[in-house]
């Protein structure tokens, strides 16, 4: 459900960028700009995965298989 509302802002900004007439001087700003954008949703987005991880409880990642107390 996220990821289609991020594709839908994304959708609607491009249509708005499109509409606009711009030169090239300010689609090197639009690049920038976004590039930025990018770099800063990108660490959101890990910051925002770092902290609901340390929320959960770390499980262990190996099975221990013991043995019963009698031996053949």
């Amino acid at each position: 459900m996220v990821l289609l509302i991020v594709w839908f802002e994304l959708v609607t900004l491009m249509s708005v960028i499109q509409e606009t007439q711009t030169d090239f001087q300010d689609l090197g700003k639009l690049l920038l700009g976004g590039v930025i954008a990018a770099v800063v949703v990108a660490i959101a987005f890990t910051f925002v995965r770092m902290k609901l991880r340390d929320k959960k409880p770390h499980d262990s990642s190996f099975i221990s298989i013991a043995a019963c107390g009698e031996d053949e």
